[in-house]
């Protein structure tokens, strides 16, 4: 199938954008509705945007009629209540499906290797049009955590480890990347993601904002790396073994807000 790339996150699969001065903004994501909701990690979810402007944060695909990741509808109470936070997701242009604000629970690193996942944002999107990728900005001050992204969930070597730190604006493909975030806290991470279409919109947003995936890992030792790698391979197989002893064929990951 072929679709509409942006170029500039083609190439690695990531941008990353000028930072965002977010403490001239109030604390939006503390007002809004959260939802339970499991991803990779502890997590809730506030809904700004979903498939029919309810509180809610299910994959368009799981509505009626089912559809993919686009023209999602605000949610009012939201943006009453986070009129930044929906002004940023629009800024753009391009078309917006879901938007929601993530908190999650600090975690460990062998966590968020155990928690690497692929989304599936681009089920049901029709050949021709633009790629959906995700952007994600950081509204907390996490600086020694780390948006932590692999093209093969068990080579260490391809691990990309962006910081954030309040006002990290981050643009991925997450359906080419395994992905989670290492959040070491010790207070609940807050998050913007946004689904956005890739268009000339999206293109035009990444250069205003001088969008790069020039990028050098912060250093992690090896003896931390190998020790999280064995811890994840010993839950699997945990995993596998309890699944057989109910007759059931370990799948594997799977989105996890699908």
């Amino acid at each position: 199938m072929s679709y509409i790339k942006s170029s500039v996150i083609d190439e690695k699969g990531y941008v990353i954008l000028d930072a965002y001065d977010q403490s001239a903004d109030p604390k939006e994501w503390l007002d809004i509705e959260y939802v339970e909701w499991n991803s990779s990690g502890v997590t809730r979810f506030a809904p700004l945007a979903s498939a029919f402007g309810e509180v809610e944060v299910n994959g368009f695909w799981n509505h009626t009629p089912p559809r993919t990741d686009k023209d999602g509808v605000w949610i009012d109470s939201a943006v009453a209540k986070a009129p930044n936070l929906v002004r940023r997701a629009q800024e753009p242009g391009a078309n917006v499906g879901r938007c929601r604000v993530i908190e999650l629970q600090p975690n460990e690193y062998a966590n968020t290797l155990y928690n690497l996942h692929q989304d599936d944002n681009n089920r049901l999107n029709p050949d021709g049009t633009g790629w959906i990728v995700r952007g994600f900005f950081n509204l907390s001050d996490d600086a020694e955590s780390f948006m932590t992204l692999r093209e093969d969930r068990f080579d260490p070597t391809t691990e990309i480890r962006i910081a954030l730190p309040a006002g990290a604006q981050i643009i991925v493909d997450t359906q080419r990347f395994w992905h989670a975030v290492w959040h070491k806290g010790p207070e609940p991470r807050y998050c913007l993601i946004t689904s956005w279409e890739s268009g000339p919109e999206l293109d035009a947003y990444i250069a205003k904002y001088n969008g790069t995936s020039e990028h050098t890992n912060p250093p992690l030792d090896q003896k931390i790396i190998d020790d999280a790698q064995a811890e994840v391979q010993r839950r699997l197989a945990e995993r596998s073994a309890a699944l057989a002893a109910q007759g059931k064929v370990d799948k594997g990951p799977v989105d996890p807000e699908a």
